[in-house]
């Protein structure tokens, strides 16, 4: 990922993006960014002000993918030593929408679209379509449901949120009809077979301070303060290290087949967006049953950008950066809605009634490495 190595930042701030945060996501953020900074040797200064940082030796905590090499110029950000997050060059490189192929004679076609990222991709992804207007998000619903339940999914939406099953034509109509078209041109829109008995599977990898980790784990869901079912957390188990040292660890048939399908996926990405410049990617590969009764597992998304196991991620580099003969262990990130008890030894990073959700609160934990998970 990175070309050569970066000017070492002498200050670390957040940078605003698109991305509208909910003020939990921000006092974490800021908690996250005072800790790389003690990783880097730098000063978390806060919030990116051209007017004050401007010529600045400067690392960048973005809130979301950036998107653009005219951003990267501006922003002198040339390896992945320079920033935590992600750079690519049109928006829907940065959402679940790269997953899929287009349907055949697509009405819409993004600038930058690859056809050959699916076709490398391979069988690392599950059955679906990528769309960019109403007309093909119906056509592509339609064929999709000749094989069982189909899962819209807003590509800007985290968490899980917004996301429907549709089992008929008349239920495919009335979610598309509720969809941003606006931001379905531009961002996309993703179709996909819906799967039962699911495990969500999480496969990453960070690069901070010199220190490459790499990871494996499981996500959980909960239920938010209006009883939707949207994340709760992430168990990872990370080694010092590529991917190869996942790999090289003993790994039961899922995970390590969620591995390679990542790998995969990553892979495909780098060979089809050449300019991809990361230095925190995580992957989401779900397991479970389609409506034929097959067993099947692919990458739901990618994530290029500081996301929900980031907590975890950090709590990690700062352990291995203390101990340089630390090879392996386990961190975790919690996202709990409604009153709680903290757990022992649980790093709380929020707690309180945040305007956007309500009462929530936010921690991480470790642990040495369980050879078992």
């Amino acid at each position: 990922m990175s070309k050569s190595l970066g000017t070492a930042a002498s200050e670390v701030v957040l940078l605003a993006t698109h991305k509208r945060l909910a003020t939990h996501e921000v006092v974490v953020q800021h908690a996250l960014a005072e800790r790389i900074a003690g990783l880097l040797g730098a000063q978390f200064v806060g919030t990116y002000d051209p007017a004050l940082h401007r010529g600045h030796r400067l690392y960048f905590i973005p809130s979301d993918t950036l998107v653009g090499q005219d951003v990267a110029d501006a922003l002198n950000i040339r390896t992945v030593n320079d920033f935590f997050g992600g750079l690519i060059d049109f928006p829907f490189m940065a959402t679940k929408a790269i997953s899929h192929p287009l349907l055949k004679e697509a009405t819409a076609l993004p600038i930058g679209w690859s056809t050959a990222f699916s076709e490398d991709a391979g069988d690392s992804v599950l059955k679906g379509f990528s769309v960019f207007n109403q007309e093909d998000a119906r056509r592509a619903g339609r064929l999709l449901l000749e094989d069982g339940p189909v899962r819209v999914k807003p590509v800007l939406a985290t968490a899980g949120r917004g996301q429907k099953v549709v089992t008929c034509e008349a239920e495919l109509d009335q979610v598309i009809a509720q969809q941003d078209m606006d931001e379905v041109q531009e961002w996309g829109l993703v179709l996909e077979e819906d799967l039962s008995d699911v495990i969500t599977y999480s496969v990453g990898q960070v690069q901070v301070a010199g220190m490459t980790l790499s990871y494996h784990g499981t996500q959980c869901l909960t239920r938010d303060n209006q009883g939707e079912c949207v994340y709760g957390g992430s168990q990872l188990w990370l080694v010092r290290g590529d991917y190869d040292a996942l790999l090289a660890m003993d790994l039961d048939a899922p995970v390590r087949r969620s591995v390679t399908q990542a790998m995969c996926y990553e892979r495909a990405a780098l060979k089809c967006f050449p300019t991809l410049l990361a230095s925190r990617r995580n992957y989401d590969i779900a397991h479970g049953v389609n409506a034929r009764g097959q067993v099947c597992s692919g990458v739901l998304e990618q994530s290029w950008r500081i996301g929900g196991a980031s907590p975890a991620e950090v709590e990690a580099l700062l352990a291995f950066a203390a101990d340089p003969s630390l090879q392996r262990m386990g961190a975790s990130s919690h996202e709990v809605y409604g009153p709680t008890t903290l757990p022992a030894q649980a790093h709380l990073l929020y707690e309180g009634d945040d305007p956007d959700v309500g009462l929530i609160s936010k921690f991480t934990q470790v642990q040495p490495y369980d050879r078992t998970q």
